[in-house]
């Protein structure tokens, strides 16, 4: 066999594991990461995600904005990917969720949505890949009038 593997390792599970040695570490590496306004959306909502793009020496925002379709991973490791159509092509581009060349997520539309990858908008075009949009109640504060 390749490796020795400690006793009990295996009836753990841990042999499975890239770093059964030493968890702990890859925790606090993933802490540090970790960008704390990157929550907040879900599939199905419309998002504009502000993209750093660097040319040449300046850096500019760059906008690309469509449908999550999937989220996926935890930590530092999490990605989503969006997809919109244009010029009458779909494109999909998937994004790390802490990257630093994210500069902002917005959601712009919110959607009803049962279920958690939406593989199934590759195949549909034009009026068959709406989606519900979400409605939200509005509460009056406690000095307004309903």
């Amino acid at each position: 066999m390749g490796g020795r593997i400690q006793p009990g390792a295996r009836a753990l599970g841990l042999h499975l594991a890239k770093e059964w040695k030493r968890p702990w570490k890859r925790l606090l590496v993933d802490a540090g990461q970790l960008k704390k306004d990157r929550a907040g959306f879900a599939p199905g909502d419309t998002v504009r995600v502000q993209v750093k793009v660097v040319e040449g020496e300046k850096e500019r925002l760059q906008a690309f904005e469509g449908v999550v379709i999937r989220k996926r991973g935890g930590g530092a490791s999490a990605s989503f990917t969006v997809r919109r159509i244009s010029y009458g092509v779909g494109v999909e581009r998937t994004f790390p969720l802490h990257s630093p060349r994210i500069d902002k997520i917005q959601v712009t539309k919110r959607a009803v949505v049962r279920r958690s990858k939406l593989y199934y908008l590759r195949d549909l075009a034009g009026k068959a890949a709406r989606l519900k949009e979400k409605r939200l109640a509005q509460v009056p504060s406690s000095g307004e009038q309903a």
